[in-house]
């Protein structure tokens, strides 16, 4: 068997021309592989982003409602603090009068004491004086 020589009548540009197509080919089908998993890849995270934001707005939402009960609550207590204190002062105002109307009442009574006191002593002055004179004359020391 004897082989015959064949001759190829390329020139080397369509050689280069179309291995240039082929690499052309194959980086298409490469970007539009790369663009598909790209596309896959940015919906699941777009999901999964979803999902983490629905959650964290569910929590934030848990969050907040409990944060306003406890605010409600902190107010409502110190809304009767407050109302105990006004008690209170008010309170502290009716002794304070109480005790202003108590002073002048025992400033009253002392000088009721004091004038007591006074007339005591002098009925006490007078009985020891009378006593005295009694007893002087009983003994002789006055003329009768």
């Amino acid at each position: 068997m004897a082989t015959t020589p064949t001759t190829l009548t390329y020139t080397l540009e369509e050689v280069l021309a179309r291995f240039e197509q082929r690499v052309d080919r194959q980086f298409t089908e490469i970007n539009q592989k790369m663009d598909r998993q790209f596309t896959e890849v940015n919906q699941k995270m777009d999901r999964q982003f979803t999902e983490v934001n629905q959650k964290m707005d569910k929590q934030f939402a848990e969050v907040n409602q409990k944060m306003d009960k406890q605010f409600v609550e902190v107010n409502s207590r110190v809304d009767k603090v407050e109302s105990g204190i006004q008690e209170l002062s008010n309170e502290v105002k009716a002794v304070g009068s109480d005790l202003k109307t108590l002073d002048q009442k025992v400033s009253g009574i002392d000088k009721r004491l004091d004038n007591q006191e006074f007339i005591n002593r002098s009925l006490f002055v007078a009985i020891v004086a009378v006593f005295l004179g009694g007893t002087a004359k009983l003994f002789g020391w006055l003329p009768r």
